[in-house]
């Protein structure tokens, strides 16, 4: 190592004449002197000036690792100003500092420039991105919105349309609860519609008599005579009764009989007298 170079970093005072350092750093001098050099060295760059210093004394990584003990991948961070791969804290201090003893440095200048360069790199450095929740798009609410009001706007027809069943099913049954209340309502003791009607069919029992050849004919309504002489051919005689007739020919097949305008079958044989009687069951089918 050439001990001769000149380097702002080396302390002028021979090292014979140096046995107590904390001394001559507490004059006046010694810190006006320090103060000057790392002016100086402010100036520049930290990683350069020590791969400068270590180069004018000859000095190789190499050796310069096996004297300090230090890994040449810090050394060769600390020229680089590699700072992501060197130890922060006192580790880092002592690194510059063993360095800088070895070289023959003024170990306080040195450590005063490797604090700037080390502090300007924490300055520059890009702060880190906050993960926040991103905010959501601006279109969001306005989907919502609309959205709701679709909602808002389907319950209130729903309502309305039930609302409008309601009232028409309420409409009907006032309705119907009036038109029963104007019906006729029944009379105490007298027949349902059904007997009269029945009571008035029963009734209505017409009778048709006719003769295809002069006979004698005898007819009864309810008991009650009503004929009894001979009938010429072609005669139609018609009678009513309430319950039922009876009917006597001397010549059977000569008389046709109709009740009701159903016609009735023949008295009795042919050329022979007969008698029938008629009835309500007798339109029956």
């Amino acid at each position: 190592m050439d001990s001769s170079a000149y380097s702002p970093f080396r302390d002028p005072t021979p090292p014979s004449d140096r046995p107590d350092r904390v001394g001559v750093f507490e004059t006046e001098g010694a810190r006006r002197f320090i103060k000057d050099r790392f002016r100086f060295m402010a100036r520049g760059n930290f990683g350069d000036r020590l791969k400068r210093e270590r180069e004018l004394r000859e000095v190789s990584i190499e050796e310069l690792t096996k004297a300090t003990r230090i890994s040449a991948r810090f050394v060769e961070a600390l020229e680089n100003e590699d700072w992501s791969r060197l130890p922060g804290g006192v580790f880092g201090h002592g690194f510059v500092r063993t360095i800088a003893r070895y070289l023959g440095l003024n170990e306080e200048v040195f450590l005063g420039e490797y604090d700037l360069a080390r502090a300007d790199h924490l300055a520059a450095a890009p702060p880190k991105p906050e993960d926040r929740i991103p905010s959501p798009p601006t279109w969001l609410p306005v989907v919502a919105l609309f959205l709701l009001l679709i909602l808002l706007t389907g319950v209130f027809y729903s309502a309305r349309y039930g609302w409008h069943r309601y009232a028409a099913y309420r409409a009907t049954k006032k309705s119907a609860a009036a038109s029963l209340s104007l019906q006729p309502q029944p009379q105490l003791g007298s027949p349902p519609p059904g007997s009269v009607e029945q009571s008035s069919s029963a009734v209505l029992l017409d009778l048709s008599v006719s003769t295809s050849a002069a006979t004698r004919v005898r007819i009864l309504a309810d008991s009650k005579l009503l004929l009894d002489t001979e009938l010429p051919a072609g005669e139609t005689r018609h009678f009513s009764a309430s319950r039922q007739f009876e009917v006597t020919a001397g010549d059977s097949s000569a008389v046709l009989l109709e009740l009701n305008g159903k016609a009735m079958p023949p008295l009795g044989a042919p050329g022979s007298s007969g008698t029938m009687v008629l009835t309500q069951k007798d339109l029956r089918p």
